[in-house]
C-alpha cells in the first residue's frame, strides 16, 4: 500500500504596497500557481485573513493591508519511483518519459497514481518546495498524449523553466497522425483557442481567445492519414487537437476534437522531444522519445503512399 507524501500546512504572508481593487485578483497575482477559481475558493473557506480578519473574494485592499493565506496541501499518496521512466536527471531537474493513461497531477477524479506522486516518491524534497499543488510541475501533457514531459527540483531551476516557456524558447516536438492527406506538406496554424462557449470542457478557436500558432511538417502519408511532425509555438490547452480539427484534419483517436479509429484506443499524439537551457549551467539540451509500442503498432497497419 503506498505511503502518503509528509505535507505540512503552511502560512503565507503579504504586506500590500499599493492598493488593489480587488483581493482574488490580489493573491492571484501573488501567489501565481493558483488559479482565480482556486483563490477564490481559498477565500470562501477562510483560509485566506485580510488584516486577520474574513472577507469576501471582491474586498478591496488598501496599503499596507496584511494578507494570510493558509494553504492545507493534499495528502499525495506516492507511487513506487521505479514506475517512472527517468529520461535525464541533475540537481535542478529531471526529464522523464509519461505513459499514456498517466495524468500529470492530482485532480477531482484523480487523487493519486499521477506523475506528481511519482515524482514525489523518486525526489520527496519537493514536497517541501512553495507549489505545493503542482510541485515541480511546469507544464504538462494531455493524459491520453504520451511524452517528455521536465520538472523541477527547486524553486531556482522552476523561476528558469516557467521563463523559458514564457518567452517560448522551448524547443517541443510532437508525432501526429491526423485523418486525411494534409496539404501543403508544412505550414503553420494560426487562431485563437479559448474555451467553447457551448461547452465548457472543450476548448474552440474564437475570437476572444489568445493568440496560439502551431507549427507541422508531413513526415509521410499512409493511405488516407497523414503522419506529422508538430511543434507548437504556443502552449494552449489541447492546442494540437483543437487546431488540426479546426482545418478538417482530426487527431486519430481523438474522442472529443477527433476520430475513432481501428487502429488505435487513445490519441495519436507523442511528445517526442524536448529542448530547454538547463537551469545549473544555461547549456542547450534536447531529449528525445521514441515512439511507443502501441502507435508504432498503429503506423504498420496503414499503407505507405506518396
Amino acid at each position: 500500500m503506498a505511503e502518503a507524501a509528509k505535507t505540512e500546512t503552511k502560512t503565507l504572508r503579504f504586506t500590500v504596497r499599493a492598493p488593489e481593487a480587488r483581493l482574488d485578483r490580489y493573491v492571484a497575482e501573488t501567489v501565481p500557481q493558483f488559479s482565480r477559481s482556486r483563490v477564490q475558493k481559498l477565500i470562501e473557506q477562510s483560509h485566506v485573513l485580510v488584516n486577520g480578519q474574513k472577507v469576501k473574494a471582491s474586498q478591496k485592499l488598501d496599503e499596507n493591508d496584511e494578507v494570510t493565506i493558509k494553504i492545507i496541501p493534499p495528502a499525495y499518496p506516492v507511487v513506487e519511483p521505479d514506475s517512472l521512466a527517468v529520461i535525464y536527471e541533475d540537481k535542478d531537474v529531471v526529464v522523464v518519459d509519461k505513459p499514456a493513461g498517466l495524468v500529470v497531477h492530482p485532480a477531482p477524479g484523480h487523487p493519486d497514481h499521477t506523475l506528481v506522486n511519482a515524482i514525489l516518491a523518486h525526489c520527496p524534497s519537493l514536497a517541501e518546495g512553495n507549489d505545493l499543488i503542482r510541485p515541480g510541475i511546469v507544464h504538462r501533457l494531455d493524459k491520453d498524449t504520451s511524452g517528455l514531459v521536465v520538472i523541477a527540483k527547486n524553486e531556482h531551476a522552476r523561476q528558469c523553466l516557467i521563463e523559458q516557456f514564457k518567452n517560448h524558447t522551448v524547443s517541443k516536438g510532437y508525432l501526429v497522425l491526423v485523418k486525411g492527406r494534409l496539404s501543403p506538406e508544412q505550414g503553420i496554424i494560426e487562431a485563437p483557442i479559448g474555451r467553447d462557449p457551448h461547452n465548457r470542457k472543450r476548448m474552440a478557436i474564437v475570437e476572444s481567445g489568445k493568440e496560439a500558432s502551431t507549427q507541422y511538417k508531413v513526415r509521410k502519408y499512409l493511405g488516407d492519414y497523414t503522419f506529422l511532425e508538430v511543434a507548437p509555438r504556443t502552449g494552449r490547452t489541447h492546442q494540437i487537437r483543437v487546431h488540426l480539427s479546426a482545418i478538417n484534419y482530426p487527431v486519430l483517436g481523438d474522442l472529443v476534437y477527433g476520430v475513432k479509429s481501428p487502429y488505435v484506443k487513445r490519441q495519436f499524439i507523442h511528445a517526442y522531444r524536448l529542448g530547454f537551457r538547463l537551469p545549473s549551467s544555461g547549456e542547450y539540451q534536447e531529449f528525445t522519445s521514441p515512439l511507443p509500442p502501441d502507435l508504432e503498432q498503429a503506423l504498420e497497419f496503414l499503407p505507405v503512399t506518396h
